[in-house]
């Protein structure tokens, strides 16, 4: 494997090399730690790789960079499935696209809770005003008694409102095709999407992006919610409309807004969602723990040595 060149990208925090044994590919391993800023970039930095590990959604692979990458043969990506990745056209390029494990839906669920936690309690702004030598300066929200509504309860919302149970919060919910019986499985209540804007304290979202979900939640659903709710979201940037959402936080139409996902990531620095004083924003940083990058990298590793053995494993095929 001495000739093979591998490319590890996104390695923002700079662990890559951390949790995995990259030397037993003996190969020679590049690790990029910035992004990519657009397409050209992309194919001008990766053109003489034969193998690329992407982190999550980082760095999109649609057709047109796959095309222009002719050295490419296999390219991995950590976790389950990958929306930047055109897989069908990766497929008639001859590149093989494959995954790796991701353990649970606990890191994103955890996160979602610190968001709301720390949103409530206005805990950004009174930890700068200790630091600065202040001391209290807001008033916080008891979310026991008020209504979570969930906005997808799949995998990750049945875990939030489990928690939100905890805090005795009223839980509702609402997606496509959600039961009153597949709720009340979760203790949560099933309500038209109109009552779930409307009923929400806190509106947390956790649906998969897809045509259909893609600026599900625009200006007239932010307009139906109460001044007083909070908007999170550590799904996928794109479900809600982001134009519409700084309007409605400058605007004050909610109280605010919790948000680990962007249209654009990394968030540009001129962003205003960087400036309002009404957005906690994190940098999509619901999967980034130890555990799951262990995973993610070490079975990276394994499909690359499973790839030059001729036996690719973990293909993704659609």
């Amino acid at each position: 494997m001495n000739d093979l060149r591998i490319a590890v990208l996104d390695d923002y925090q700079r662990v890559a090399r951390k949790y995995a044994d990259w030397d037993s590919l003996n190969a020679r391993v590049e690790v990029f730690h910035e992004a990519f800023p657009g397409a050209d970039t992309v194919v001008s930095r990766l053109a003489e790789f034969d193998v690329v590990v992407a982190m999550r959604e980082r760095t999109p692979f649609p057709a047109d960079v796959l095309r222009r990458l002719p050295r490419l043969r296999l390219l991995v990506t950590t976790g389950p499935v990958n929306a930047s990745i055109d897989v069908p056209a990766a497929k008639a390029l001859g590149i093989v696209v494959c995954r790796t494990g991701y353990p649970d839906a606990a890191a994103t669920a955890e996160l979602t809770w610190a968001l709301i936690l720390a949103a409530v309690r206005n805990l950004p702004a009174e930890t700068r005003h200790v630091r600065e030598g202040g001391w209290q300066t807001s008033v916080g929200i008891l979310l026991e008694g008020k209504t979570l509504g969930l906005l997808g309860l799949g995998r990750l919302g049945s875990r939030v409102a489990r928690v939100g149970q905890a805090f005795g919060m009223e839980t509702i919910a609402w997606s496509r095709h959600l039961t009153t019986a597949k709720a009340a499985e979760h203790g949560v209540t099933a309500v038209a999407r109109e009552a779930l804007f409307a009923r929400s304290d806190v509106l947390s979202i956790h649906m998969v992006l897809s045509e259909r979900s893609r600026g599900l939640v625009g200006a007239a659903e932010l307009s139906a919610m109460k001044d007083t709710a909070l908007l999170v979201n550590t799904s996928r940037g794109p479900i809600v409309d982001e134009g519409a959402l700084v309007d409605a936080l400058r605007q004050r139409k909610i109280r605010g807004a919790a948000l680990d996902v962007f249209d654009a990531e990394p968030l540009p620095a001129d962003h205003a969602l960087r400036t309002l004083d009404n957005a906690l924003v994190t940098p999509h940083i619901g999967y980034v723990t130890e555990g799951n990058y262990q995973v993610f990298y070490q079975d990276a590793v394994e499909n690359i040595a499973a790839f030059v053995a001729g036996e690719p494993i973990r293909v993704l095929e659609r």
